[in-house]
């Protein structure tokens, strides 16, 4: 069968216990969660859910079935169009030569976020696949940390 890459939005009651829920109820059937980002709704009681996961079209429509079944749960998302975007932080020491540096970074929307006497800390923020792109370009500057987000979406 094949696997398919699906981002689910839940939107839920901002209450105790939620994620753990969640959570549980793809463990608990052995689905696979490969991104998940959680945050509150500004102004209201909600949280929104964003959860990247892989499966068959049959597993995909169980998981949004048991995830309309959780009584914190007021809406679930899962067709449609998302904006969706990660964000990576990798950590450079300055000993690198930094040919073409400016140029790969503006090409992803990248910029410094912190440096140190020895370092340097680039931000970028894309999509997914750019994302990996970019990881696959900036290993020539020998990263001592990388630290990638999982995807955050909004439907529109």
């Amino acid at each position: 069968m094949e696997e398919i890459r699906r981002v689910i939005s839940v939107i839920v009651l901002n209450e105790h216990g939620v994620l753990s829920r969640i959570s549980g109820l793809f463990a608990g059937r052995g689905y696979n969660i490969d991104s998940l980002t959680v945050a509150p709704i500004p102004n209201t009681n909600l949280s929104r859910f964003t959860i990247v996961t892989f499966g068959s079209a049959k597993v995909l429509e169980q998981i949004v079935k048991q995830l309309h079944k959780l009584i914190p749960t007021y809406k679930v998302i899962e067709s449609g169009k998302f904006i969706e975007k990660e964000m990576v932080l990798v950590k450079i020491p300055l000993s690198e030569r930094f040919d073409e540096f400016d140029g790969i970074l503006k090409a992803y929307n990248g910029m410094v976020a912190n440096s140190g006497e020895d370092y340097i800390v680039v931000m970028v923020a894309d999509d997914t696949e750019r994302i990996s792109d970019f990881l696959k370009t900036i290993k020539k500057y020998n990263p001592t940390n990388i630290v990638r987000s999982g995807s955050v979406a909004m439907d529109v």
